[in-house]
């Protein structure tokens, strides 16, 4: 029981610990623990998060998310401009009345797309922050067995130590134990998805205006 209650302290230290801003196999058996005589280790976050298999897989899915909206922009940004030159050309068959509407109305839905395309770049930074905020939950249970497991009774960010032997660094074996327990997050709960803000629905493409 006494056990049970100090993982549990361990853990709750940890995850607030990590929560701080970071710069599909079968299970293989955990990698010895190389024991390092040391109260106080030391742990690279950001290696922790890019090297994982977990973490490589988070940053997959967000770079594939970052891509399909880069060249939804393209595709919006090549379709504005063909409209705008069809609508340049014929501004001189058309009364300055008509051609005004059609021009304000070009101007409005250029701005709609705009808000839309920004609101979709923030959902996108939120559903990373949610990502890592899930890897560092998941990590923390992970953690707090290997610094037992260790004898220590601490993991600092190594980019708060001002200087440190390297022998107390635990990243690589932090990295192999979460590869172990963890593997690519496959049996994790899935993240939930970002929700649309208020009043930005998604805008069609642009239709060209037909002469």
């Amino acid at each position: 029981m006494r056990r049970a209650g100090l993982r549990g302290a361990l853990v709750a230290g940890l995850a607030a610990v990590l929560a701080g801003p970071l710069p599909a196999q079968e299970a293989e058996p955990a990698p010895p623990v190389v024991s390092l005589q040391s109260a106080v280790v030391t742990l690279d976050r950001n290696r922790l998060f890019e090297e994982t298999r977990l973490g490589q897989a988070i940053l997959a899915r967000i770079d594939s998310a970052s891509n399909d909206l880069i060249a939804e922009n393209r595709r919006l940004e090549a379709a504005l401009e063909a409209e705008e030159r069809l609508l340049t050309e014929r501004r001189a068959t058309l009364p300055t009345a008509q051609f005004r509407e059609l021009a304000q109305e070009f101007d409005s839905r250029v701005e709609e797309l705009r808000v839309t395309q920004e609101a979709k770049s923030r959902a996108l930074t939120r559903q990373r922050d949610t990502e890592q905020q899930r890897f560092l939950e998941a990590s923390a249970p992970v953690l707090a067995d290997l610094m037992q497991d260790l004898g220590a009774v601490a993991i600092i960010d190594r980019s708060v130590v001002v200087l440190s032997f390297d022998r107390f660094d635990i990243t690589a074996q932090a990295i192999a134990r979460l590869d172990t327990e963890l593997g690519d997050g496959t049996d994790l709960a899935p993240a939930p998805e970002s929700e649309p803000e208020p009043g930005q629905a998604d805008v069609p493409l642009p239709v060209p205006v037909q002469p």
